[in-house]
């Protein structure tokens, strides 16, 4: 029997781990990744000419990201590497990607996706303002171009990355307006007994807190915000604190994200089962223990399955290549097996008591203000999505998307979806999971028009 022909979409830690055991065991996997370096978001490599080291890019976690660097590195000449390629669709056993505008058409017997996470957005008046960034996006600034979003920089939302990303900006010396946390103390002192499931990344957490009140950053807990002060651009941020009062925090440029979600579009395309998860909040991709879709032969892996950080990201991705080699007719070492869902199990006792610790604050999404900008790319304000579902009988996504065009921009609904289920649910009066989730179309991403005209 020939070696099938293994395609693995995503380069950070979920897409080396199985690259690497894929190759361990005889296949010579072909490897596409939007990034010209291997590594990720959180591994993120710095552009070449750059000389920062490994500690001060990454901070505690250099040891990791120069680990996981090395292995990939050591990978070449055993895969074929595609780097700076964007997947645009799955169809079939086959995958569509565009590079330096040139089209590629690539064919598969088993696919593992590893696409990774985006940042988990709640508009707010003055949201698209110049100035305003993802916390994902100012961390990319940071960590990749050496270079801060804004002199003085407001940091708000909730979630570990939160005060990562605001300890990083701290620590490489950028100015830190103040750090505005959605979630009040309370709400995490009650999750701590759960959160110590994983002891070494709650400590390294509350480092960031105490560093960044050791340093005189104002940290504001339970402040949700309102509106972005300033007509053209950035001049601070309105809130509203945990008494109800209204602060307004000073400062050039914000970074906002609550929490993160999975980039699922091309598991979607490819025709994956989701099912709806409570506690998240999000419909999810369903998979078996090991990684297999409902799809023969297309494995999920990482934060494109559920987010659980970067450490179970490596752990499934392992996992993901194993049972797709199992499917191929290898043998199985149990004793690894074992101690893959031992860790993995001490894992998501943790990712439950973060997203516990941290949830989305969705009855703020969904009680927005009818004047805020909801979907960016099409200009549809929260009122409009509203007034759609009381005139014309709107009950979900798909028919909200259609009589409106919320989610039919540049984005495809990355960063409005999420909000607009909340509002859509909240005003017809529905559960969530019943509004539904926006069906997938090709292009998962932006391309042009000339794209696959000769496939």
């Amino acid at each position: 029997m020939s070696a099938p022909r293994v395609i693995v979409v995503g380069a950070g830690p979920a897409g080396v781990r199985a690259v690497e055991t894929l190759v361990t065991h005889g296949l010579a996997p072909t490897v596409i990744d939007e990034a010209p370096a291997a590594g990720g978001q959180i591994y993120r490599r710095q552009p070449a000419g750059f000389r920062r080291s490994l500690a001060d890019i990454h901070g505690f976690e250099a040891g990791r990201a120069g680990r996981l660097h090395a292995a990939f590195d050591a990978l070449a000449g055993k895969i074929d590497y595609r780097p700076k390629t964007q997947v645009w669709t799955v169809a079939g056993t086959r995958i569509l990607t565009l590079r330096d505008g040139r089209a590629g058409d690539h064919r598969f017997d088993a696919l593992i996706l590893a696409t990774g996470a985006r940042d988990r957005v709640m508009p707010f008046r003055g949201w698209t303002l110049p100035g305003v960034y993802t916390l994902g996006g100012a961390q990319v600034a940071l960590k990749h171009q050496g270079c801060a979003i804004g002199a003085r920089t407001i940091f708000v939302g909730g979630g570990p990355l939160l005060y990562l990303v605001a300890y990083q900006y701290a620590k490489a010396g950028a100015g830190v307006a103040a750090v505005i946390d959605g979630v009040g103390a309370t709400a995490k002192l009650r999750a701590l007994p759960r959160l110590a499931a994983g002891r070494s990344t709650l400590a390294k957490g509350l480092y960031y807190v105490a560093w960044l009140r050791a340093h005189g950053v104002r940290v504001i807990e339970g402040a949700l915000p309102e509106a972005v002060a300033g007509a053209d651009a950035v001049e601070g941020l309105r809130l509203r604190d945990r008494r109800g009062r209204a602060v307004t925090v000073a400062g050039d440029a914000i970074a906002t994200g609550f929490g993160l979600e999975p980039e699922t579009r091309l598991a979607d395309l490819a025709g994956c089962d989701f099912r709806f998860d409570a506690g998240d909040r999000l419909w999810l991709p369903e998979t078996d223990g090991e990684g297999r879709s409902s799809v023969a032969g297309i494995y999920l892996a990482g934060d494109g399955a559920r987010i659980a950080g970067a450490l179970a990201a490596e752990i499934t991705g392992e996992r993901a290549a194993r049972a797709l080699l199992a499917d191929f007719g290898q043998a199985r070492d149990p004793a690894r097996d074992a101690v893959l869902r031992r860790r993995l199990g001490r894992l998501d006792r943790f990712r439950a008591a973060l997203a516990h610790a941290f949830p989305y604050p969705h009855q703020a999404a969904a009680a927005m203000a009818d004047a805020v900008m909801l979907c960016r790319c099409e200009a549809i304000a929260a009122g409009a999505l509203r007034a759609a579902v009381r005139d014309l009988g709107c009950d979900d996504l798909n028919r909200a998307k259609a009589f409106t065009r919320i989610g039919m921009g540049r984005c495809q609904g990355r960063f409005c979806a999420t909000a607009a289920a909340e509002v859509l649910a909240a005003t017809s009066g529905r559960d969530l999971a019943a509004v539904g989730r926006p069906r997938g179309q090709a292009p998962a991403k932006p391309v042009p028009l000339t794209a696959g005209a000769d496939q």
